[in-house]
């Protein structure tokens, strides 16, 4: 895609590469997800699939490894999904901008499929960087300020994650840095030290958690996401925060067992705070990216709250998380930009009557609110339920009571979805421009058709997908569980 785009001489050609390009990438997404399921069936239990390794930097026992579970093959559909539907919001930007966009996608695609921490974490930055020039130049608002803020504190967080990758390496014997063959080592004589997992698990999991809009470091999310062109701020918080969560989960829980059982009770008040604390200020914003950038704190909440259970309900309904927040949330901004590029405004005091002004827009919000508050049939009923069934099986007061705190998220999330709804969509216009407004073109309509399709596929028949992720999840909280101590640092338990 990168080669084709670069070759494009005119609008014509650059769209025709984006939707091949973003096409193919969906339909090899599928392909591996069908493969991935029959291997499954045929009996093949492997921990990953599809494997390759080869030395990249010997001296550093750094290699290019790459391979598959069924969270990866969850995201990387996800991924797939949010660049095919992004591409067709975005379809009047320039060369340039569907350059970086490119380069921010193979930063993701890199990141799922790599199983070394090295290789990992530098896709990671190369899913990173593209973000302040996607803000910087082509966002809207005070864009400089927000493209600094979030590429300064993702790069603090990166620091953090380095800290922590290398001493990860160097504690697990500094002889390779598979996450595999040091999960495996765990298992004889190069088990990390519990007092260098005390170190390296805090610093590992805040460094992903960063990205994950953990609280407080979140900030930086509401301020990018209120500055990024529509397709960015889909892949941003559709994707991009998942590189969060699948990173606390995949190397700071899972390579470091102990340090997970011992400290994640600190980053599980965290996570609490954060699903809480999201829900309640997306009800004070009046702007509307701010709403939904709010409501994504939340919602991303949830998903490092789940995996800090350490059981199995809870981590598969953290992944289903992903996805379906993932959806959702790329369906929220795509509708919001294409609002914002007619009314010029996103302000929801400035609006109202937008049913009777653009009744296909308008549906599509309702249906959006609808999936984002949880209503049975969509995505985000089968996530959070999965969640919170997953973490009140938990037997201690501490973990039941942050359950029933994070459960009053649903009805904050409830109050400021039906609020917005009756504030921007019913009612009477009083702004005669409104009136003249146009509602979505086919490009428009085609792309939040397929997210309201997935969502509602994704709703209604879970089944597989769920399966799918609990035989990548199984693996991981077993290998958790199998090593929590006698003793407890929880003071709480």
């Amino acid at each position: 895609m990168l080669l084709g785009l670069w070759l494009a001489r005119d609008q014509k050609s650059i769209r025709g590469v984006m939707v091949a390009g973003s096409t193919c990438l969906l339909i090899l997404s599928a392909v591996l997800t069908v493969l991935f399921l029959q291997e499954r069936a045929a009996g093949n239990t492997a921990e990953m699939l599809f494997t390759a390794s080869f030395d990249w930097i010997t001296p550093l026992h750094i290699k290019y490894s790459v391979g598959v579970d069924g969270i990866s093959v969850a995201m990387l559909l996800l991924s797939s999904v949010i660049v095919f539907t992004g591409t067709f919001v975005s379809w009047h930007m320039n060369k340039e901008y569907f350059l970086w966009f490119t380069l921010l996608s193979a930063g993701v695609y890199g990141f799922f499929i790599s199983i070394d921490m090295f290789t990992m974490f530098m896709f990671y930055e190369v899913a990173l960087i593209p973000m302040y020039l996607l803000i910087g130049v082509w966002g809207t608002g005070p864009k400089e300020y927000a493209a600094m803020k979030l590429t300064l504190m993702l790069m603090g967080g990166s620091a953090f994650l380095m800290c922590g990758i290398f001493g990860i390496f160097y504690g697990a014997g500094g002889q390779t840095m598979d996450i595999l063959d040091i999960a495996h080592q765990q298992n004889g004589a190069h088990l990390i030290d519990i007092a260098q997992q005390h170190i390296w698990f805090p610093l590992t999991f805040a460094g992903f958690g960063v990205l994950g809009a953990l609280f407080p470091f979140h900030t930086w999310s509401p301020d990018g996401h209120a500055s990024a062109p529509t397709a960015v701020s889909m892949l941003h918080a559709g994707v991009l925060m998942k590189l969060g969560g699948y990173g606390c989960f995949r190397i700071a829980m899972f390579l470091m067992p102990q340090g997970a059982q011992d400290l994640g009770w600190i980053f599980l008040v965290l996570t609490g705070i954060s699903v809480v604390y999201g829900a309640f200020s997306a009800c004070v914003q009046t702007d509307l990216k701010y709403i939904n950038a709010y409501s994504s704190v939340s919602h991303c909440g949830l998903v490092l709250f789940g995996i800090l259970m350490v059981n199995q309900v809870a981590a598969t309904g953290a992944v289903l998380q992903m996805l379906s927040h993932g959806l959702t949330t790329a369906l929220f901004f795509a509708l919001i930009g294409m609002i914002y590029g007619r009314t010029h405004t996103r302000d929801i005091r400035e609006m109202s009557g937008l049913m009777r002004i653009m009744p296909f827009l308008s549906v599509c919000y309702v249906i959006a609110g609808l999936a984002n508050l949880g209503l049975p049939g969509f995505s985000g009923f089968i996530a959070e339920m999965t969640i919170f069934v997953g973490s009140f099986a938990n037997a201690d007061t501490f973990h039941r009571v942050l359950t029933i705190a994070a459960c009053t998220s649903i009805v904050v999330t409830a109050v400021y979805i039906l609020r917005l709804v009756g504030k921007i969509l019913y009612g009477v216009s009083t702004n005669e421009e409104h009136l003249k407004l146009d509602d979505a073109h086919w490009e428009e309509r085609f792309a939040v058709i397929c997210l309201i399709g997935t969502i509602a596929a994704l709703g209604s028949a879970p089944w597989w997908v769920s399966n799918m992720i609990d035989s990548g999840v199984a693996p991981v909280v077993e290998h958790i569980t199998a090593f929590a101590a006698n003793t407890n640092l929880n003071p709480f338990m």
